[in-house]
């Protein structure tokens, strides 16, 4: 004798529910609770009700949320990056199902290479490293074995020995072609401000400064640059004291973001130097402050919603494919030339 069909009103009865709410369940109405459509899914499955019958338990249970962690040695809203780029990034992740927590590492974690006592690993899917460029730390987290992207990174990573992806703004590029828009409007002397061991960025900041030298015949003055360790840039007077160590100024300054330009120019100031007229200066980044100090400031704009939506989907491609290739992602930067550098174009 032939075995009888499975019918939605079988499962209805199994449930003790209506055939119209389990119907409903079946089909993706809306309206039906998650907890009485997973009940009705697994009951279809487990009486092999039609296309369920040669399903796997649990197959097509509601998807609980994922967790994609942030760490970050600032607070969003204190780097140069700003809450644009964590807009972008919780945007596109939520899309997919994840939630996003904010995970800030405190100066003492980075010192004992220890994990926020409040990230619990077993419940993360992935990691978002956001200022992190302690090499030290960076080896920590990869060492997780958790799909991570570090946007920006250490300034002396090896790529082949890294297991990460790494997301950055475009730097060589933009700065070269600021360094060479001086050097064609008559500046023959060109100093550099900024840590370039602080970060990949300000490390391919520095190189393209010295490839635009480089092209154009124009020597490297290492006197004319003040290239000391990051931390003693917000030191009150510092820039002040390296300005008067310096034989001769340059007739033009790049620094590697607007924070340091803008505090050069303070410093240019006291010491009764004109902007632009004795000395130009240039930054990276396009803050608010480069828009709004006196004189504007020219710097290089960063794409930071969109970098937020790119460093989304190259995690999640993780995700879904730990074993492809890591990638190392630029976007483009564009820069924005202001009153702090004029006739340059």
């Amino acid at each position: 004798m032939a075995k009888e069909r499975v019918t939605i009103q079988d499962i209805a009865d199994a449930l003790g529910i209506s055939r119209n709410t389990a119907s409903k369940a079946l089909n993706g109405s809306g309206g039906i609770p998650d907890e009485t459509r997973s009940k009705v899914v697994k009951k279809a499955i487990e009486l092999k009700y039609k296309q369920f019958a040669y399903m796997e338990s649990d197959s097509l249970l509601p998807r609980t949320p994922g967790n994609i962690a942030l760490l970050t040695a600032n607070l969003p809203n204190s780097s140069h990056f700003g809450t644009a780029l964590i807009s972008g990034l919780e945007k596109r992740i939520s899309a997919e199902g994840y939630n996003l927590s904010i995970h800030i590492i405190r100066d003492i974690e980075l010192r004992g290479l220890s994990l926020p006592n409040n990230f619990d690993a077993s419940n993360v899917d992935g990691i978002i490293c956001i200022e992190l460029f302690d090499l030290a730390y960076s080896q920590v987290i990869t060492d997780l074995g958790i799909p991570t992207l570090f946007i920006d990174c250490s300034a002396n990573v090896c790529y082949p020995d890294f297991e990460a992806d790494v997301l950055l703004m475009e730097n060589e590029h933009s700065t070269y072609s600021l360094v060479k828009k001086l050097i064609d409007s008559g500046h023959g002397s060109i100093g550099f401000v900024g840590d370039y061991n602080h970060c990949r960025s300000f490390r391919e900041r520095w190189v393209g400064f010295n490839r635009a030298l480089a092209d154009a015949g124009i020597g490297f003055n290492a006197g004319q640059c003040i290239t000391g360790e990051d931390r003693y840039y917000g030191q009150p007077g510092w820039l002040d004291e390296q300005l008067g160590e310096m034989e001769q100024l340059p007739s033009a300054f790049v620094c590697a973001n607007d924070f340091l330009a803008v505090n050069l120019m303070k410093a240019l100031k006291n010491r009764g130097v004109r902007i632009p007229g004795d000395v130009a200066v240039c930054g990276f980044d396009n803050s608010q402050e480069s828009d709004i100090v006196e004189p504007p400031l020219t710097t290089v704009h960063i794409y930071r919603g969109e970098m937020g939506v790119k460093g989304a989907e190259m995690l999640l491609a993780r995700i879904h494919d730990p074993e492809q290739p890591y990638q190392v992602s630029h976007i483009y930067t564009k820069p924005v030339i202001r009153a702090s550098t004029p006739n340059i174009g």
